[in-house]
């Protein structure tokens, strides 16, 4: 069983390493020089492996493919990335926020000890070797810096990520490869990404890279689904990004999407009821300013004062109602999502009513896909690497299964 891999992120490792267990011979081709090089990224500043959420709050995470999600996880979700990590020596521990890292916080440790086992395993890694599709007789075609080669596998695991990360491989050029041979995909599109505000001149040469910490949100889907959230986001030069931000972007771009622009709106003061916050701004604030008046009133200091000033008017400002309730309901006018390349990851990708549910394209048998280009997206915080990995499990699992089947039959 000889079983071709191309893309060396997390995805494509774990399919390796699972169709190697599978008694396959397992070559794993990366375009770039080294393979793993959006997953060192990704831990530069502290790797988020998984999450400590329930199972079923975790799956929620997946939004409309949490059914299509689910098998994965049930195959192997965050406890078994944790157990799968300790056997590799890398202990790992949950955070403050529940988000789960390695002992050391890094990455690269995890990946040198993941390397070295897999390539103790059996594996055999090409690097500098671009996929152009395939020749005329259907065997796999590359660039490598000897030139133009051909090779041939009994079945191909595609795990070429998204198109957000190009620098690091991930340019979605895999896509019209697959469109030329009738697989149907979804067009790519930005996730886990900022969003352009337009703020004033003065607005953003004060509070740009401030972070507003422990806010609500809500965001409105074109069907009338609704998400809340709670946490922190940074305010850009063009607008707005971050953990919060990155939660509820699904919906945010489906909105911009269907009627031209987005609303969010911010609860600056999630720990305060609106009837007491009435109360408070109606105090007299003598000669006080009103900056210091909501400060001591509202706890609103800071980035939260000047995004009240940026966006109620002289009217409401005036109105302690109307202030508070902008306070509790600040909307937010999005224009647009930031461009692809600056996503931390992408939606969109091979949809799947094209695979079957080892993930093998329907329309091409022996051909697998893997990780986040397929058309699925989650937030960050672990859920989004613990799904790439889980897949990739899935279709090296599935291209073994397939080609036992196979030979079964052959010999039938």
């Amino acid at each position: 069983m000889k079983i071709a891999i191309i893309g060396g992120g997390p995805a494509g490792l774990m399919a390796a390493e699972t169709a190697l267990a599978g008694g396959a011979c397992v070559t794993l081709y990366d375009a770039m020089a080294s393979v793993g090089r959006k997953f060192l990224l990704a831990g530069k500043g502290g790797l988020n492996l998984t999450h400590s959420d329930p199972p079923e709050v975790f799956l929620s995470r997946y939004g409309e493919r949490m059914a299509k999600v689910a098998p994965w996880l049930s195959a192997f979700g965050p406890d078994a990335l944790r157990a799968w990590a300790k056997e590799l020596g890398v202990d790992t521990f949950v955070g403050s926020s529940g988000r789960i890292f390695p002992a050391d916080m890094k990455a690269a440790p995890l990946l040198r000890a993941w390397l070295r086992r897999l390539r103790q395993t059996g594996l055999t890694v090409q690097v500098r070797h671009r996929w152009c599709g395939w020749d005329g007789s259907g065997a796999l075609r590359f660039e490598a810096p000897q030139g133009s080669k051909i090779v041939e596998a009994d079945a191909v695991i595609l795990a070429l990520g998204g198109g957000s990360w190009p620098k690091l491989g991930s340019d979605g050029a895999w896509v019209p490869l697959l469109a030329g041979r009738a697989v149907p995909i979804t067009p790519l599109e930005p996730a886990n990404c900022g969003f352009d505000v337009g703020w004033t001149e003065h607005f953003r040469n004060k509070f740009a890279g401030h972070p507003v910490k422990t806010v609500g949100v809500v965001a409105k889907s074109p069907n009338g689904a609704v998400m809340r959230r709670m946490g922190e986001f940074v305010i850009t030069d063009t607008g707005v990004e971050g953990g919060i931000i990155y939660a509820v972007a699904p919906y945010l771009r489906d909105e911009i999407r269907a009627t031209g622009r987005g609303t969010l709106r911010l609860d600056l003061a999630p720990d305060r009821e609106l009837p007491r916050l009435i109360k408070d701004l109606s105090q007299p604030r003598g000669k006080r300013t009103m900056a210091t008046h909501l400060q001591r009133r509202a706890h609103i200091e800071g980035v939260k004062s000047g995004l009240l000033r940026e966006l109620v008017s002289k009217e409401d400002f005036s109105d302690p109602t109307r202030l508070a309730a902008a306070i509790k309901s600040l909307p937010l006018t999005l224009a647009a999502p930031r461009p692809l390349e600056e996503a931390i990851s992408t939606a969109g990708g091979v949809e799947f009513k094209a695979l079957d549910k080892r993930l093998m394209v329907r329309g091409i048998p022996g051909l697998f896909c893997a990780g986040e280009m397929l058309d699925w997206e989650a937030p960050t915080g672990g859920y989004l690497l613990t799904a790439c990995f889980a897949s990739g499990r899935t279709a090296g699992a599935g291209a073994v299964a397939w080609l036992k089947e196979r030979a079964g039959r052959a010999k039938a």
